[in-house]
């Protein structure tokens, strides 16, 4: 037995009353993120870019500080445009 056309109307309707879900920002970075993603990626560079300036810069006399400020920097266009 076939369905009667109202029916098939209404579940037409109730398709398009759903919201778009949001699409994840395409930016410089080679894959598909939100905003989470690049949240981690920048901490993840943080940690590094700590680790090798401990390791190879700092010994020569330049402070920490300098790194957190790249990398905050960096964390900032990274968010916002990655």
């Amino acid at each position: 037995m076939s369905e009667p056309e109202d029916t098939k109307l209404v579940a037409a309707q109730l398709e398009d009353d759903i919201p778009d879900l949001p699409r994840p920002k395409s930016g410089f970075l080679p894959i598909e993120t939100n905003w989470f993603d690049r949240l981690f990626i920048s901490v993840v560079i943080w940690i590094a870019l700590s680790l090798f300036w401990f390791r190879f810069v700092e010994p020569a006399g330049l402070s920490i500080w300098i790194s957190n400020a790249i990398s905050a920097a960096l964390a900032f266009f990274i968010i916002k445009k990655g």
